[in-house]
């Protein structure tokens, strides 16, 4: 006989229950919690486990953007955009349209432009030359001195650029540190040639593609490479037959930039090449120079070197316009 209080075990045998030897479980079971989607036990003081919402949502509600922004910071924002971009839109405005075709088929025009492209795509070529495996020495190898040596790659692109084509007359002008050799032995001059415009670009724009193939380099799986070589290949190997296909993407965004580079470099061309018409005389020189004399030349040569900087970041807009 039982009370009322103590359960009865004939009964919970009959009716399933725990039966001798068993536990009694007065509450709901642990599977059952999970098919109810609460959680057996105490809760904790934060509620559910996991308060993350859906993307682009917080556990409280979606992200404030472009809500409330602050006078401050708009204000600011808004006229830095303003002081970019009124340049250009002057620029637009006060281009001859009219007389633009004329300006774009004169002998001059085409002279220099055929001039800058020309020395900016040999200017591009050496870059890969040089730039691809310094990139590579500075993201596989460990030396020391190298952060110095980054350091000084990376120097031309705070140098002001007239700083730069005196150091090359320094080194490599008639009477400069190498130059005297190369004019003695060889009967190599490079000031004031068309070589010299190579040369000066060069100088410029290679760490552009340093910094591009190095980023790209550091990002690509190692893994990859050492795979080949335990397979056999020596390291030449891998890296032509396993790194360059995966890095070829950040090798082709650092040679545009570095061609870019070079389309627009007027310091240090001047100062070390000169400006010579049909010889040293390059867009940007030619548009120094035609402002002088015939300013609408001037803006016409200007609406063709900033389409070419337009069309380059157009080409690289899965790089730079992309929203992480």
């Amino acid at each position: 006989m039982t009370t009322d209080d103590e359960p009865d075990p004939a009964a919970d045998t009959l009716e399933g229950g725990p039966g001798p030897g068993r536990v009694h479980k007065t509450g709901p079971s642990r599977r059952e919690g999970r098919r109810d989607g609460t959680r057996s036990g105490p809760r904790s003081s934060r509620g559910t486990r996991d308060k993350r919402g859906p993307r682009g949502r917080t556990p409280y509600g979606p992200y404030p953007r472009g809500r409330g922004v602050p006078l401050p910071l708009l204000l600011p924002a808004l006229l830095g955009l303003a002081f970019l971009l009124l340049p250009l839109l002057a620029l637009l405005v006060r281009a001859p349209w009219s007389a633009l075709p004329d300006q774009l088929t004169s002998a001059e025009v085409w002279q220099a432009l055929r001039l800058s492209l020309v020395c900016a795509t040999s200017a591009t070529l050496v870059c890969l030359v040089l730039g691809v495996p310094l990139a590579w020495l500075l993201a596989r190898t460990d030396f020391p001195g190298r952060g110095l040596v980054r350091a000084l790659v990376t120097l031309p692109l705070v140098l002001p650029p007239v700083v730069g084509g005196v150091a090359l007359l320094l080194a490599l002008g008639r009477n400069g540190i190498v130059g005297q050799w190369l004019d003695s032995w060889f009967g190599i001059t490079l000031p004031f040639t068309t070589t010299g415009v190579v040369v000066a670009e060069t100088f410029v724009a290679l760490p552009f593609l340093v910094i591009s193939v190095e980023g790209t380099l550091r990002a690509a799986d190692p893994r990859y490479e050492e795979a080949a070589t335990t397979l056999g290949a020596s390291r030449f190997t891998a890296f032509r037959r396993v790194t360059l296909p995966l890095i070829a993407p950040g090798i082709a965004a650092g040679a545009v930039l570095a061609w870019a580079r070079a389309l627009g470099e007027f310091g240090a061309t001047i100062t070390f090449a000169g400006n010579f018409p049909g010889r040293t005389q390059t867009m940007p020189l030619a548009v120094y120079l035609a402002l002088q004399n015939n300013p609408e030349a001037a803006i016409a040569l200007s609406l063709v070197l900033l389409t070419v900087s337009i069309a380059v970041l157009a080409g690289l807009r899965d790089r730079w316009m992309t929203p992480s």
